[in-house]
């Protein structure tokens, strides 16, 4: 407690500091905002505190010890779900594109009943800790467990640039403080939260955020249609007359570059959630496979509620705050970054409290996220890699601990440095990368492993791997990459996300994988099946 107390006491003097040295026309944190963000940040450490002195195995530590309720679990995969992508990302989308900007909550929830239908009962039945539990119960060799091990690694790093960028831009809104300075306190309740609480403690964090981050949807949403005297059709004709394109917001085809990056964007989302690591974790934490199935029809209805209160925030964004030029910079867009939109609109809907409780909930929604993504990583390097593969031996739980921990600094401190790499992407735009990624690598093996016995090792390990490099080479040649990181003036790819290919394609390795080694390979023993 002793480590924690002295770091919020760091990160409220370096606010301090700033606050007198910022000089922004964007709402500025009053005493009333530090102290809710304050009394937020010590509920999530008194629960990191208390799941702490709980925390005493590896099964406490990767899954909460399988105590966690289907009703909690709902709760927290909603936690999960509800991050920085969903809330600021998805805000900043309608506030720049109108209705288009709501295909990513549109894909973030077609994709459960795939879980629920496909997966989440077979998952809780075969797995242990993680995914790669799950896979390498039905295919043997160390040569899978590296290829899960490395894809969540992957996975969990595209999704924790989105995470970090809107953690920064946040904190850098709020405290007036250097960018790179806020990620870096960012990170650092990031590690703590993971080293002292593990699951249990990330599972009661993201169970308090999706209820805080609900009720303030709701409250959100009444607001915004209060100005416009409840009436919705009101609300859209003052957002037409605020922005560029008119009333062109109202269709389609206003953000994505073409049909068929559009298809291949809803593919991402709809199939990526069933790949994505650190959701998969979930279904450990519950004590059977009804228990697992429950979580994900909990989560189904809060997710679907709050992206529909997103589509009123959204557009009382692109209302309220296009029609304040004191919100805005010289281009049109929010103060602080594009991911703003959210918080200026809580600032214009009840000033400085309202401004408090927004950016105190947004931050403890993106430490939730970030704390199940680390631990995700984490796991993967010590329970996959370390522990099953460069240990002859199992690992004692002292030593699986040490080597948890030290997974979490390290890739604590990667997050950071992507955050700072990727500043100004779009939040909910990078998440579609990850989700990317994962239906074209995890996915694909995860689905074949539990549904086709002829999969063998080398065919998941062929699949996965082509889909994974195929995502990540088309990604790094497309425009998120090659033009707005690397700063090249066209891409090489236009197709952005590049699921339409890799999926197919890792689907396509996968059976010619195993077709081949099937005829020069003993057959799996039938116990494995």
């Amino acid at each position: 407690m002793k480590t924690i107390a002295i770091l919020l006491a760091g990160l409220l003097a370096t606010a301090a500091g700033a606050q007198s040295a910022a000089a922004t026309h964007a709402p500025q944190a009053s005493a009333t905002s530090l102290s809710l963000f304050a009394v937020v940040i010590l509920i999530t450490l008194g629960i990191t505190w208390w799941a702490a002195r709980r925390t005493t195995s590896t099964s406490d530590f990767y899954a909460a010890g399988g105590g966690i309720t289907g009703f909690q679990n709902g709760l927290a995969i909603t936690g999960d779900a509800l991050s920085a992508g969903a809330f600021l990302g998805l805000t900043a989308l309608v506030f720049g594109a109108g209705f288009d900007g709501l295909y990513y909550a549109i894909g973030y929830t077609t994709g459960l009943p795939v879980v629920v239908f496909l997966m989440a009962g077979k998952l809780r039945k075969l797995g242990k800790y993680t995914f790669t539990d799950v896979v390498c119960a039905k295919l043997p060799g160390n040569g899978v467990r590296v290829f899960s091990a490395c894809a969540s690694l992957t996975i969990v790093c595209f999704y924790l640039i989105a995470q970090m960028v809107g953690a920064g831009q946040l904190v850098q809104l709020l405290f007036g403080i250097d960018y790179a300075v806020a990620i870096m306190l960012v990170g650092a309740l990031m590690i703590l939260y993971v080293v002292f609480g593990g699951m249990l403690a990330t599972t009661w964090v993201q169970i308090v955020k999706a209820v805080l981050m609900l009720g303030v949807g709701v409250l959100m949403a009444v607001l915004v249609l209060r100005r416009f005297d409840f009436d919705f059709g009101h609300l859209l004709a003052s957002a037409i007359q605020v922005h560029p394109r008119g009333a062109d917001i109202l269709g389609t085809g206003t953000m994505a570059r073409d049909p068929w990056s559009a298809f291949s964007l809803g593919l991402a989302l709809m199939f990526g959630t069933a790949g994505l690591p650190h959701v998969l974790m979930r279904f450990f934490t519950v004590k059977d496979a009804r228990a697992a199935r429950t979580s994900v029809m909990w989560a189904a209805i809060f997710m679907n509620g709050f992206y529909a209160l997103i589509f009123i925030i959204g557009f009382g964004a692109l209302a309220l705050v296009r029609a304040s030029p004191a919100y805005l910079d010289a281009k049109g867009a929010p103060l602080g970054g594009g991911n703003t939109a959210a918080l200026h609109l809580s600032h214009i809907l009840g000033g400085d409290v309202m401004f408090g409780v927004v950016s105190a909930v947004a931050f403890a929604t993106i430490l939730a996220v970030v704390a199940g993504l680390t631990l995700s990583g984490a796991s993967a390097i010590s329970h996959d890699i370390y522990g099953a593969i460069f240990k002859r031996r199992a690992a004692s739980q002292a030593e699986e601990f040490r080597i948890v921990r030290i997974a979490t600094v390290v890739l604590g401190a990667f997050a950071v440095l992507l955050g700072i790499a990727f500043k100004g992407q779009n939040v909910a735009y990078m998440i579609s990368l990850a989700f990317s990624i994962a239906c074209s690598s995890t996915f694909p093996v995860l689905l074949l492993a539990i549904y086709w016995k002829k999969l063998t090792s080398f065919g998941a390990v062929l699949g996965g791997g082509l889909g994974i490099a195929g995502s990540l080479a088309l990604t790094v040649m497309g425009p998120s990459v090659w033009v707005k990181v690397l700063g090249h003036a066209q891409p090489l790819i236009t197709l952005d996300p590049p699921a339409l290919v890799t999926v197919p394609l890792a689907f396509l390795g996968c059976y010619v994988g195993s077709v081949l080694s099937a005829r020069v390979a003993v057959p799996r023993n039938a116990s494995m099946a």
